[in-house]
């Protein structure tokens, strides 16, 4: 039975959510491994829309076990609201929500430290979400983390949390002269988070492991894309964890003999949020114009992104960090309003055109983007459900874009709605679960 991984092939904010929503009727477990409440993924079913932070968007489909790894960070308070608001909308949780024991948690101190450290930071400033993500990853590497489990246990949790304030408020104090923390008004509130979250964690690893055993599908949904991951993103302007398929497996504790493909997610243009390079950025009129039709603002914070033309050079590269079987292709009826589309493919960078993705942050800087033009199709693609429903030059652009990221498209999405998406036959998506091709309309 296929195991399957979903990754943002870009800076994120790829429309991973709609992918996951289209692919979970045909599995039986959906999870999520790495990140934090920093990512959110928009799923819109019918007239409804709904805004994920840490949960897997496949809790959206009735009976579907949705797993939140250990490779996960959870702020515990940000998870709770989240949980209510499904409930609140009739999404069942019990026995459809398993959270991991070591997955380890934001605590108070850690968003008031990812503020004060940015403000530090000026030119240099990395762009984060200031929810204290990062910092909760520094303490996981640092071996100081308080974990899931630790919650469950109030003596230990009270023993790593006094060590834990003693350390942060000095730095918070005497390196940041910011606002500093009491044991006591972190430790009430999170033992009532505990109690309220007691039921739902648990050794997800061995009930992966189980379920595999069994026979069940299982979907691996990663947050934010692979140029923000922590060793092969456009560092230091990255997040803090694995967002690409290997971490999959350490997020999860499910081998990688078990994991069987991976799906890639990509932008018909690109977009991403904060600082650092972005060859291919827009500006002008036409960014705005691509920002305003694509609904181009964070789904945690409301920040617009940073629009650019498509860059295969990130593509590609995504195509060989993840070993992407195929991609699912986002807003392509974003660019129906333009006269001439440009994909990048090369980085001009000191007089040499280099093909390759350049894993230098002075390189990636300096680089200034290689354009092919491609006529635009000036016609509606929104809503298109086959192919040869798409304008000749929508087919072209598809046709370019798959000769030069080197793997095929498996679903080509034309707007929010599940059934405003284009299936591709004989994809690694239909021969992995060919009864896709009868449910999605």
């Amino acid at each position: 039975m296929p195991n399957i991984v979903v990754v943002g092939v870009q800076w994120g904010d790829e429309g991973k959510g709609k992918v996951v929503d289209v692919i979970t009727p045909h599995v039986d477990v959906v999870v999520r491994y790495q990140g934090g409440n920093n990512a959110g993924h928009t799923v819109v079913v019918g007239r409804e829309k709904y805004v994920l932070h840490s949960i897997p968007s496949g809790i959206l489909h009735p009976g579907r076990r949705c797993v939140v790894g250990c490779g996960v960070v959870v702020d515990p308070g940000s998870l709770i609201e989240e949980m209510e608001a499904l409930v609140q909308r009739g999404v069942t949780l019990d026995g459809n929500l398993f959270i991991s024991r070591n997955a380890h948690l934001i605590m108070p101190y850690h968003p008031a430290l990812d503020r004060a450290s940015e403000a530090k930071l000026g030119r240099r400033r990395i762009g984060t979400t200031g929810k204290g993500v990062g910092p909760a990853y520094v303490d996981k590497a640092a071996r100081v983390g308080i974990r899931m489990a630790d919650l469950l246990d109030e003596r230990l949790f009270r023993e790593k949390l006094e060590l834990n304030i003693a350390q942060k408020n000095r730095l918070l104090r005497d390196i940041y002269d910011a606002q500093t923390f009491s044991v006591e008004e972190i430790l009430n509130p999170y033992l009532r988070y505990a109690g309220w979250l007691a039921p739902y964690i648990t050794d997800t690893a061995l009930l992966l492991s189980r379920w595999i055993d069994s026979g069940y599908d299982v979907l691996f949904e990663g947050a934010q894309g692979t140029m923000l991951d922590i060793d092969h993103g456009t560092y230091p302007y990255i997040t803090s964890s694995s967002t690409t398929a290997g971490g999959a497996a350490t997020g999860t504790g499910v081998p990688p003999t078990r994991i069987h493909g991976v799906i890639g997610v990509s932008k018909a243009y690109t977009t991403r949020v904060g600082g650092g390079p972005f060859p291919t950025e827009m500006s002008g009129a036409v960014g705005e114009a691509i920002r305003t039709r694509g609904n181009e603002y964070g789904a945690t914070t409301g920040r617009p992104r940073r629009c650019g033309w498509f860059d295969a050079i990130v593509a590609r590269y995504a195509v060989r960090i993840n070993g992407l079987d195929a991609v699912a292709l986002t807003k392509l009826d974003v660019l129906d309003q333009c006269e001439t589309v440009k994909v990048c493919v090369g980085y001009r960078h000191r007089g040499e055109v280099l093909t390759e993705f350049p894993e230098d942050e002075t390189v990636m800087a300096e680089a200034e983007p290689v354009y092919e033009d491609v006529s635009g199709w000036l016609a509606s693609t929104n809503g298109a459900q086959n192919l040869a429903d798409l304008p000749a030059k929508a087919r072209h652009y598809l046709d370019r874009l798959e000769e030069l990221i080197g793997v095929p498209f498996c679903l080509v999405s034309t707007g929010a709605q599940r059934a405003e998406t284009i299936l591709i036959e004989d994809s690694p998506l239909t021969r992995w679960f060919p009864s896709v091709r009868t449910s999605l309309f």
